[in-house]
């Protein structure tokens, strides 16, 4: 009788445990709207909610998937309107945690954002919604257009919090285009390639570095270095001043540096400086800007769901710019290099593009072997987010620093880009790399390689990135084609202790490059000791400095390919005055 009475009192307490937290969770509940002084406007996006408890930034500054990120849920709206209510509830998907159910008792400051989406009518006959970038670089927490609330506060209690009502009255406002100076010149075309595939008039640009003496040498043509990377809102690294003697040094917390910013801007000046010596050899430069609607740039290359980026750059933006400010304009003239997605592209467009571009540079290159796509194998894993065992569970990480230590996971990673946004809209790292290489899918949208949630990898789908984008697959596959024009042309260098674990792909690259013969591929894949992301082959400087020398540290080996391999009758000459 005593052990039935007392099996009855544990299940009460349990019941009525399971009631006070389902009454708890029904009282999680967070009203979002915007008023028609904001917009008149019917709506589509992704709506976001942010808690904070840190009182620094506004809380949209602080969502990253580092261990110092904030809370963040997010939900899809169509036609949302001024005054219309969306309700944020126990059910809607966040990060870290998962459900609003989940969110410690504490204080917070709150702050929403609804980050807009527009309609495309593709050439492929799909309708998608994505967000057009506004020339910030698909930064969702700056775009131009989009709506936010200034943040207040509010108490999460044990019993929840409800009644709160957020309301999204500030528009993000537009962002002044940079100006042209006496070195530094911006340009925008129209793609005529990428208009007909996206469905309205859609634009490549780019920021050009003139040599010293360009106006007083109209007979001089130039060769061109075309400098990859992430979305660049002015050229960098580039400056005719000495650093403000009165600047505040900052501290860097990614390199552990005092006064980061004052080195920065005297690396800047030293370039300038070098520019402009008798010897140093006259070129122009490039930075492109080539934002698409789902990332800061479009990875170069022509693809299912962003369309023919490669083509529109190599055979529109280029030869534009070429015949503006005098370039050769010939493949042997031609020179690519950039760190991480600028590494990964400097390498793709060379290998897509073999005799229009004479050599790259390849600095920590997003993974160009799948087979190391980070840590996961597309091909063999079963799943992305969990190591293969019967009787444990154990995340695969995201990123560490040079001493092993791991701050992400790559569930964590994908969780925080699926609150972003779904269907590859977050535009963030894994997401652009889906968007990239992934086939189209029947609704428009590119295929998952994994469920999202889950981390299940669809191996059709990663069988369709192995022969379209894996680089060491294909050059494997085509080096008797491709070999002869791509000889001498290929460097690539990456710190052993790369965050992202980038390294593992290119020690299967170089593999295969030291195997090839017939010929031999004759560049260099070097090693950083101990080196993070993103080293880019400078043994002497440490890495903090050396990635704000690309624009000339790269130009000896240029000088010296260009001597070996000019065609006869080529301009060595125009361009090399004093």
């Amino acid at each position: 009788m005593q052990k039935h009475l007392l099996f009855l009192i544990l299940l009460l307490v349990s019941v009525t445990g399971c009631l006070l937290q389902i009454e708890k969770k029904s009282q999680m509940a967070i009203n979002v709207s915007f008023p028609e002084t904001a917009t008149k406007e019917k709506l589509d996006g992704r709506l976001l909610l942010m808690l904070s408890n840190n009182d620094g930034d506004e809380p949209r500054f602080q969502i990253n998937a580092g261990l110092g990120t904030q809370i963040i849920f997010g939900m899809n709206v169509e036609g949302m309107g001024a005054g219309e209510i969306q309700t944020f509830d126990t059910t809607v998907f966040g990060f870290p945690y998962e459900s609003l159910a989940d969110v410690p008792p504490g204080e917070y400051q709150v702050q929403a954002l609804l980050h807009r989406y527009e309609t495309f009518n593709l050439s492929t006959g799909h309708m998608v919604k994505l967000p057009m970038d506004k020339g910030e670089g698909q930064q969702w927490n700056k775009s131009p257009g989009n709506l936010y609330s200034k943040p207040f506060k509010i108490t999460i209690t044990e019993d929840g919090v409800k009644g709160v009502n957020v309301v999204m009255d500030q528009v993000i406002p537009p962002i002044q285009e940079p100006k042209d100076t006496e070195w530094i010149k911006h340009v925008k075309i129209k793609s005529e390639k990428l208009s007909e595939f996206w469905g309205r008039d859609m634009y490549l640009g780019a920021h050009v570095l003139l040599p010293k003496g360009f106006e007083e040498h109209p007979e001089a043509k130039y060769p061109l270095m075309i400098f990859h990377g992430h979305f660049p809102s002015d050229f960098g690294g580039f400056r005719t001043t000495p650093p403000d003697p009165n600047m505040e040094p900052e501290y860097s917390d990614r390199f552990g540096v005092e006064g980061y910013n004052i080195i920065q801007e005297q690396e800047a000046y030293d370039f300038y400086k070098r520019w402009n010596e008798p010897d140093f050899p006259r070129f122009l430069i490039i930075e492109i800007q080539h934002p698409t609607p789902y990332y800061d740039d479009s990875y170069a290359v022509n693809s299912a769901s962003q369309g023919p980026y490669g083509d529109a750059i190599t055979y529109e933006l280029i030869p534009y710019i070429e015949r503006t400010f005098r370039g050769i304009g010939e493949g042997w003239s031609r020179f690519l290099y950039g760190g991480s997605t600028g590494g990964w592209e400097a390498l793709a467009v060379q290998v897509k593009y073999p005799r229009e571009y004479n050599g790259c540079f390849a600095a920590c290159p997003d993974p160009i072997d799948f087979r190391a796509y980070c840590l996961t194998d597309i091909y063999t894993d079963k799943n992305a987010y969990f190591y293969e065992s019967e009787h444990k569970r154990l995340e695969v990480p995201g990123h560490r620093d040079y001493l092993g230590h791991v701050q992400i996971t790559l569930r964590e990673y994908n969780h925080m880009e699926l609150v972003l946004g779904d269907k590859s809209r977050s535009g963030q790292q894994w997401d652009i790399w889906e968007a990239t290489y992934s086939p189209q899918g029947e609704d428009g949208y590119p295929v998952r390689l994994w469920d999202k949630m889950t981390g299940d990898i669809d191996h059709k789908v990663s069988e369709y990135w192995k022969e379209n984008y894996d680089l060491r697959h294909i050059l494997e596959r085509d080096w008797d084609k491709l070999g002869e024009d791509l000889k001498g042309k290929i460097h690539i260098y990456c710190g052993d202790m790369d965050n992202y674990y980038l390294n593992n792909a290119v020690y299967l690259m170089e593999d295969f490059l030291e195997s090839t013969s017939d010929p031999y591929y004759g560049g260099e894949v070097l090693y950083g000791d101990r080196a993070e992301h993103c080293w880019n082959g400078d043994p002497e400087q440490p890495n903090h400095i050396s990635r704000l020398r690309y624009n000339s540290m790269y130009v000896p080996k240029i000088m010296k390919r260009i001597a070996e391999s000019a065609p006869k009758g080529a301009d060595l000459t125009s361009w090399r005055y004093k």
